[in-house]
């Protein structure tokens, strides 16, 4: 992070051993370090310092990690929050990324995986990728959609996309991770230059290291000549390496290597080989289940997710489904020489209404089989697929007699509203603008209708 002065970073840690120990480490790193005893006192010192990087134990009294977490992003949303923990597990790991933490490090620490997650965590702040609300970026090159999550991925690639930063990609399959890729290499300074792509999960592991990095002649059996990876075929431009996880310990030796020095060896070679390569990268299962596990570096994570970029499910963007549909009737009409002019209501309330487990790719594997087989110049439901129309429809609206009292009005439209949601209540409470206990409570047999307001 390129500032006038050292970056400060707040540490808050109720063992005074461990924040001193962690002081001591990352003051060596010519930071500017501030400490704090307890959650209560962290906050105190977020509010009046205006630190660069919160760095927090997770189990602390009165105040803990979470909680703590949970409240930065009120007082200083863009200040990111690394969360330090020896009672580490896939599920609290995967809890803290989605509450906003920058990043999650199980004790005993190595000095070198604290620092790099310092490092990426300042420079995603420097890149400003969480500084709050900013005016919506142009729509990214082939990517359909203008729902606000989708005007929420495309500022943040059109701001990361110029700079040379390690982005990490994450979304279900089928939600177009790789066009994300190629948005990002498309609007960068390198677009002129080759975007390599490798789908680590389709190449064998025995030989996924000779595909990327190369080899020489002899390295191994069936090595008849030498051969360069594509890190090389990459050189001046952007790698997108697909399904990262599937990388084995040594390859990911390897992968951190360039990322830290720009350095690499072919198989069977000693000699060292300089290459500037981009690196993107994407995976459909977060990387924090695997490092729980020990599957994967923690370094390297930290290098590869310097900027991450997630993908919302399509079920997450049910707005956007028109536009989509809008989007690939053209271009399977075009394929086929059909000339569709429309699709009925009822096919279109289909689509949205079904939750799509394939994402896009699902949706766009459905409209060209409509396209395929329409009969008429309008896709209709007939046209869909099985599954698609075979969802029983839902309705939106509700009757009540007049001179219903308003304890049964209450109580039906909380039990219509749950079977809409399957019965889930914290979705039916959002619908209903109330606390998932009130549905509870106004259901309960024996609830004191006098007690309260009655929309509470």
């Amino acid at each position: 992070m390129q500032t006038d002065k050292p970056a400060t970073v707040l540490v808050i840690d109720d063992d005074a051993e461990m924040l001193a120990s962690l002081r001591k480490t990352i003051s060596k790193r010519g930071f500017h370090v501030l400490t704090a005893h307890n959650g209560s006192e962290g906050l105190d010192l977020l509010r009046e310092r205006g630190p660069d990087v919160v760095l927090t134990d997770l189990r602390m009294p009165a105040i803990d990690g979470m909680s703590l977490l949970k409240a930065s992003r009120t007082i200083a949303p863009d200040v990111p929050v690394i969360i330090l923990t020896a009672y580490g597990s896939v599920d609290l790991a995967v809890e803290a990324i989605r509450a906003g933490a920058s990043s999650f490090i199980l004790k005993p620490l190595r000095s070198s995986t604290l620092l790099s997650a310092l490092d990426a965590a300042l420079e995603r702040r420097c890149l400003g990728i969480d500084a709050g609300e900013r005016p919506a970026a142009p729509s990214l090159p082939h990517i359909v959609g203008t729902s606000k999550a989708m005007q929420g991925l495309a500022d943040l690639v059109s701001r990361v996309a110029p700079t040379t930063a390690a982005v990490l990609i994450e979304g279900e399959s089928g939600t177009g991770k790789e066009l994300v890729a190629d948005a990002i290499h498309t609007l960068s300074d390198r677009r002129e230059q080759h975007l390599i792509k490798v789908n680590c999960a389709a190449v064998p592991e025995t030989l996924l290291e000779a595909e990327l990095f190369g080899h020489e002649k002899g390295a191994f059996t069936g090595a008849v000549s030498a051969r360069r990876g594509r890190f090389e075929l990459a050189d001046g431009g952007t790698i997108f390496l697909d399904e990262i996880g599937c990388l084995s310990p040594s390859a990911q030796v390897k992968l951190l290597r360039i990322l830290q020095n720009g350095e690499m060896s072919r198989l069977g070679s000693s000699a060292t080989l300089r290459v500037d390569v981009r690196v993107t990268s994407a995976t459909n299962r977060p990387l924090e289940e695997a490092l729980a596990r020990g599957e994967f570096r923690d370094d390297l994570y930290y290098r590869l997710n310097v900027v991450k970029v997630h993908l919302p499910a399509l079920r997450e963007r049910a707005e956007d489904i028109p536009d989509l549909v809008a989007h690939f009737t053209r271009t399977y009409c075009d394929k086929n020489h059909k000339p569709i002019t429309g699709i009925t209501r009822q096919a279109m309330n289909m689509l949205e209404r079904y939750p799509w487990p394939g994402n896009v790719r699902e949706l766009e594997n459905a409209i060209e089989r409509a396209v395929v087989l329409a009969r008429t110049q309008t896709l209709c439901a007939d046209d869909l697929p099985d599954e698609v129309r075979a969802l029983p429809e839902k309705p939106n609206d509700l009757v009540i007699p007049i001179g219903t009292t308003l304890r049964d009005v209450q109580k039906r439209i909380i039990e219509e509203t749950l079977k809409y949601t399957d019965g889930d209540k914290a979705a039916a409470a959002g619908l209903l603008g109330i606390a998932p206990r009130t549905i509870t409570r106004r259901l309960s047999p024996d609830r004191d209708d006098e007690r309260g307001d009655p929309t509470a």
